[in-house]
């Protein structure tokens, strides 16, 4: 009876994942604070796993209670053991979780240094751009977000630490480095890297990460704006890059997955990056109406692709940009309550029935 009973729990899994459209249907959050570890576990168990939700991107950056490198411990961060909470929930409901480390770019935030340029300033590309006591944007400096100098010769003996750490401690297969909205990048006062051509300092950064992951068996994935020639695709400076990056997309490891992530409308640059040759996640944010768009854009590109191509368009990672335990507390304010419909939370309900309308219909059809 045992026996019957795993064989048909074996075929009902093999038919779930084969209605299945897409190879990634996830989302992109904080980890949670220390005493918000309990309600996270809650909150993966009774919503993102019955919901399908089956790869979770946590942006760690500091928060956790690194042995390496200790100086680098953010305020009140998550120890080992409550990682591995996070860690074995997602194994029950088999969700691939994988952590970020903002590496190159974002090491500052407002008028906040973030931890790795606060300890070892000497990482910084821009030391003569002072942190301001209140931030601006616009300013004369054009500061968004701070940059450590990849050029550094000691740098990468720092975040590589980050790097196997926290990915040994959540049993990952895959590591987020961010990488995104690098706005200092060869900056001409810098003296390791005046005069050198920021496409090349980018692709050489992802490709020295990649090829430290790879050396463990673990994959790389960054955010794609970078990549993207913000002046003749018109998207501009933000989810584009108009600083002469763009150029490194031919020049990086094929096995960079790119979390390809616009807010306005559904542009339909994954196809771009499929045609280079890399695995490509669609990522919205807080229009409904856009993440439905994304949905429709990535099933239809697999839809309508050669074999070649199908496989690169993986699916769509929502993304959040509030603290964890805000995100669900609206998430389930609004289960019970006329949803806003320009929220982060509104939005990502809109991508899960999106995705399951057309799952629905493919099972019908099949």
């Amino acid at each position: 009876m045992r026996k019957l009973f795993l064989l048909l729990l074996t075929l009902v899994t093999l038919l779930g994942n084969a209605q299945a459209i897409f190879e990634v249907k996830g989302l992109c959050i904080a980890a949670p604070n220390s005493d918000g570890v309990t309600e996270f576990v809650k909150f993966i168990d009774e919503e993102l796993g019955p919901n399908g939700i089956n790869t979770l991107v946590l942006r760690v950056d500091f928060n956790y209670t690194y042995e390496s490198r200790p100086e680098l411990r953010g305020n009140n961060p998550l120890s080992k053991s409550q990682i591995k909470q996070l860690v074995a929930v997602a194994k029950k409901h088999q969700i691939n979780l994988i952590p970020q480390v903002n590496l190159l770019g974002h090491q500052s935030w407002a008028e906040k240094t973030n931890k790795l340029l606060e300890v070892y300033p000497q990482f910084d590309e821009t030391p003569q751009v002072i942190i301001p006591e209140k931030y601006e944007w616009p300013n004369s400096d054009g500061l968004y977000c701070k940059s450590y100098c990849p050029l550094n010769p000691e740098v990468h003996d720092v975040v590589f630490d980050l790097v196997d750490e926290i990915v040994d401690v959540f049993e990952a297969t895959g590591f987020h480095a961010g990488m995104d909205e690098v706005f200092y990048i060869a900056d001409e006062k810098c003296p390791r890297c005046q005069g050198k051509d920021p496409a090349t300092i980018f692709a050489n950064e992802v490709n020295k990460i990649s090829r430290h992951l790879a050396n463990n068996n673990k994959r790389l994935w960054i955010w794609g704006d970078r990549l993207i020639d913000g002046s003749t695709s018109g998207i501009g400076m933000w989810e584009a890059s108009m600083n002469n990056t763009a150029r490194a997309v031919d020049f990086i490891d094929k096995s960079v997955v790119i979390c390809d992530w616009h807010y306005e409308k559904a542009i339909p640059t994954p196809a771009m990056f499929a045609l280079k040759g890399f695995d490509v996640i669609a990522c919205p944010w807080r229009k409904p109406e856009v993440a439905k768009e994304q949905v429709k854009m990535m099933y239809n590109f697999k839809k309508n692709s050669t074999p070649e191509m199908k496989e690169h368009f993986l699916g769509i990672m929502h993304t959040v940009w509030s603290s964890a335990s805000e995100f669900i507390a609206n998430y389930r304010f609004q289960k019970a309550k006329e949803i806003n419909p320009t929220t982060q939370e509104a939005c990502f309900r809109a991508m899960l029935a999106a995705i399951n309308d057309l799952e629905a219909k493919s099972q019908n059809t099949n």
